[in-house]
């Protein structure tokens, strides 16, 4: 569950600092403007996902949105994208970094985890070992 809130929080971290930046003045530029914004509404529903939907996609989410924002932004500040050349520098920039990471790992990890660690069938052992009744409603007519 620690790792569902903590990539959410990850998530929406980068969304709240794309929001920023977005207000700041990145919105008058031509594509990254309207590309910061999309970041920003897929941001809070993949975090409202990640808290809501207890499923392995829910992580892919996660991992493809930090890793996109963050291609995104090393073509950039590389070779530029759209025109735009950026730089490593400033707050936002490494803030922007560390919580896109996290969401990568973080997200990663859900995609690993088991989705349903108690829905393991339990052990018997013996020869007398009664077989479980079943919990499905068209056995039981």
């Amino acid at each position: 569950m620690y790792l569902r809130y903590g990539a959410a929080a990850a998530v929406l971290a980068s969304a709240a600092i794309h929001g920023w930046l977005w207000l700041d003045g990145m919105r008058s530029v031509h594509v990254i403007g309207p590309a910061f914004l999309v970041n920003v509404v897929s941001g809070a529903g993949i975090a409202i996902l990640l808290v809501r939907w207890r499923h392995w996609m829910s992580g892919a989410l996660a991992a493809g949105f930090g890793l996109t924002t963050l291609g995104a932004f090393t073509l950039a500040s590389t070779v530029g994208l759209f025109g735009t050349h950026e730089r490593w520098a400033g707050f936002y920039v490494f803030g922007a970094a560390t919580v896109e990471c996290l969401a990568i790992v973080l997200g990663a990890a859900l995609v690993l985890e088991d989705p349903e660690p108690t829905a393991r069938p339990a052990r018997v052992s013996g020869a007398h070992a009664r077989p479980r009744a079943s919990s499905n409603l068209s056995d039981s007519a």
